[in-house]
């Protein structure tokens, strides 16, 4: 409780337990020195909108659960990296939340979007009752490949941000399903969801020109998220550095990894330890003040962020990426296709053209006919216990 007050003035001495390192520090594709930028650092976490266990809520679904300590963890870091992909689609990768600061308009409507009440897009209610599609029951773990497919089927609500999401399975991303996905020419939201313009002409998130665009080069911003799983029980070694690029690259929304009562919200990196938002405090639900005006000061981590080992990391992780316009799909496909050349780097999923048949493909993972895909993907990737198998690797 002591942390979520603390005075700017006393975080720049706490601030000091950041390493004294030549090493860069990287915060979601951004690169940072820790003797002359802390400040920006400090400023770079804390504008990520950070979600926690919350209490006091409206009951999920009208008599369930009033708080999600203890089970909604993971869910929690399903939002943070979706909140992540909704401010750089709708405020931009360079926006700063500042103490105090007057927050332009589009700011709160995404804040708004994960808010703790029933019809709020991406809210823990709407995630814990669009879970039960994919059998996991109210109040139940969810793990990273579980939070990520309910999070794809309740971005189809989400008209305003006008999202592609995809969900790259079998370690496998196939550039044609994505090019297929952005281009089903779908406009991006009207006037009616933005009805005001942004003082600084951004328009609904996009420039003004929009309308024309959209029909110039019909492109759906990408939201990409992909479950692995690097190693059985604990992260294989050779997969640390291809995890490392992951935060440099300028598409990065992090990762989301973690087993019950243990998941966190990874941002970036530093030497050999992983930057991380950390969802394990409870607080008080929010409800917007007299003003209509939501207090949003709990939604920002105003503390150093924590960090841990990137050997200590859980093995079964989703990795996200924001690509805005097909440029920036392209720019991150050149750099997967780089990484691969990296010698001692072992890629962590493969990039294909086109989806490759099961059977021509050794090292896909192979599906046995019998099994559910609902089975399998429980098995694979959201595994509270060791009693899987790899079947070819």
């Amino acid at each position: 409780l002591f942390l979520a007050t603390l005075t700017y003035d006393t975080l720049r001495f706490e601030y000091e337990d950041f390493p004294e390192t030549k090493e860069p520090v990287w915060i979601l594709g951004r690169k940072y020195s820790v003797f002359t930028e802390k400040e920006e650092i400090l400023l770079d976490v804390t504008s990520r909108l950070w979600f926690t266990y919350r209490k006091n809520f409206p009951a999920i679904g009208g008599t369930g659960p009033t708080s999600d300590t203890g089970w909604g963890c993971m869910l929690r870091c399903g939002q943070m990296i979706f909140a992540q992909a909704l401010v750089c689609r709708h405020l931009g990768r360079d926006w700063r939340w500042i103490k105090g600061k007057r927050q332009m308009d589009n700011y709160f409507n995404v804040l708004n979007a994960f808010i703790d009440k029933k019809d709020s897009y991406y809210s823990i209610h709407q995630i814990a009752q669009m879970g039960v599609g994919e059998g996991k029951s109210i109040g139940q773990w969810y793990g990273p490949n579980t939070v990520a497919q309910v999070l794809k089927k309740l971005a189809t609500f989400d008209t305003w941000s006008s999202l592609a999401v995809h969900i790259a399975m079998d370690n496998t991303v196939v550039m044609e399903e994505i090019r297929r996905l952005c281009q089903s020419n779908v406009p991006c939201a009207g006037a009616a969801a933005c009805p005001a313009l942004e003082p600084d002409g951004l328009y609904n998130g996009c420039p003004e020109d929009v309308g024309l665009r959209e029909r110039l080069s019909p492109w759906k911003p990408l939201v990409l998220l992909i479950p692995l799983r690097l190693g059985l029980t604990e992260i294989n070694e050779a997969y640390i550095e291809t995890l490392k690029h992951c935060f440099m690259m300028p598409q990065s929304l992090g990762v989301i990894g973690g087993k019950p009562n243990s998941a966190h919200y990874f941002i970036g990196y530093v030497g050999e330890e992983l930057i991380y938002l950390d969802p394990h405090t409870t607080q008080p639900a929010v409800e917007p003040g007299d003003s209509g005006c939501l207090p949003d000061e709990s939604f920002h981590c105003q503390h150093p962020p924590c960090r841990m080992s990137i050997a200590e990391l859980d093995p079964s992780i989703a990795v996200g990426f924001f690509c805005n316009t097909e440029a920036d799909f392209n720019d991150w496909c050149q750099q997967i296709k780089k990484l691969s050349l990296v010698r001692g780097a072992l890629p962590m999923f493969e990039l294909v053209e086109r989806q490759p048949s099961h059977f021509s493909n050794p090292d896909v993972l192979n599906l046995t006919p019998d099994s559910s895909d609902a089975d399998r993907l429980e098995r694979f990737f959201d595994s509270e216990d060791e009693d899987f198998e790899i079947l070819s690797l």
